[in-house]
């Protein structure tokens, strides 16, 4: 049985927290419980639960190498607290726990659980998490993966929110009729987790469908290029200066326009990756992205690439016929397309964009 050092001390929980319908009388019993369910569940525990005051946390490497980060655990409990203050889950929000923890995400639920007093089961990770049990949950957050192999479960879930990766076009529609409200989560392993919500579904207009409103007590600006300054000081040590570029709306709302090291200037226009995705999202199945290549030209021009073998696949020349189908306009038509049969990507299954340039 795992005891604690006699230096290390015993972090308290909040007393309506379960693991799974189980209650635990102490530190000591909900290690020993979570030995017997995974290693990497007891490893963030009793890093939790020891006397540090930070945690060392690894980010995804989406963009760029993962590299180790120390969090304060004041800050976890105070984005827990934020979270459930804005979506109103408090004690006993029954919720669901699918993503793994050893990231930021997979650890902030069980921060958020043990600090608000939640009811949390954990199922074993799956591309369709809600298949595994007929419960009905409060919360649970995805990855857009999760979430759209969910699609048929969602009518048991309250409240979801989904991040790791944007949300296409096509998932955004398919959630305009669930019961579920779906917000997708903006933030990173520096800011302890999300610091904005967007709204993806219900929306009283349109204008809420794209804008990601901040948490209490995040303040934002934008630095001389245009991109993201985040102000927290409850949930982050340091002002945090992102490479995301945004239209801020009210000084609690923006738009998100992608990341500054994505934009393609082809020609003298500033091209946005995501945001033409987010419409090939809907004509295109397999996974994808647009990205610059150097041009004697035009300076950088557009390429698509496919993950996938392009002789089983459309070929090159029926594929920019096929496009014509998404609304682009007409500097956002590809000059190339490429077939990749298989992306480079993070540990989290994100697609390393710049690696996977680099194969073409």
């Amino acid at each position: 049985m795992f005891r604690f050092p006699q230096n290390q001390i015993h972090m308290t929980f909040h007393k309506a927290f379960k693991l799974n319908g189980q209650s635990f009388r102490n530190s000591e019993a909900l290690l020993v419980y979570c030995n017997q369910w995974s290693q990497e569940l007891h490893s963030f525990l009793r890093e939790w639960l020891n006397e540090c005051s930070e945690l060392k946390v690894m980010t995804s490497g989406s963009t760029g190498l993962p590299k180790e980060v120390r969090l304060r655990k004041e800050h976890m409990k105070n984005s827990a607290k934020a979270t459930g203050s804005f979506l109103k889950l408090g004690a006993n929000t029954k919720a669901l726990l699918c993503l793994s923890p050893n990231y930021i995400a997979g650890k902030m639920m069980l921060v958020r659980a043990m600090e608000l007093g939640w009811d949390l089961d954990i199922v074993r990770e799956s591309s369709s998490p809600l298949s595994q049990s007929d419960k009905v949950y409060d919360f649970v957050a995805m990855v857009p993966l999760q979430l759209s192999n969910s699609l048929q479960f969602l009518h048991r879930v309250k409240i979801a929110i989904v991040g790791g990766a944007p949300v296409s076009s096509k998932l955004c529609q398919s959630l305009q009729n669930a019961s579920c409200i779906v917000y997708a989560t903006y933030g990173m392993t520096e800011t302890t987790s999300h610091i904005a919500l967007k709204r993806l579904n219900q929306n009283q207009s349109k204008k809420e469908s794209e804008v990601y409103c901040v948490l209490p007590e995040v303040n934002i600006s934008v630095d001389h290029r245009g991109c993201l300054v985040v102000d927290a000081n409850r949930v982050a040590s340091n002002r945090i200066t992102t490479n995301d570029l945004v239209e801020i709306v009210t000084k609690k709302t923006f738009h998100w326009l992608g990341r500054q090291d994505n934009v393609v200037n082809s020609g003298g226009i500033k091209l946005f990756p995501e945001q033409i995705e987010f419409k090939l999202a809907e004509i295109i199945s397999q996974r994808f992205f647009v990205a610059g290549l150097s041009d004697d030209t035009l300076g950088e021009k557009l390429v698509l690439l496919i993950e996938g073998n392009g002789k089983s696949m459309l070929r090159s020349i029926e594929v920019k016929e096929f496009l014509k189908n998404a609304n682009l306009s007409k500097f956002e038509y590809p000059k190339e397309i490429h077939f990749v049969t298989t992306f480079e990507e993070t540990g989290t299954n994100k697609i390393l964009r710049k690696r996977t340039l680099e194969m073409i």
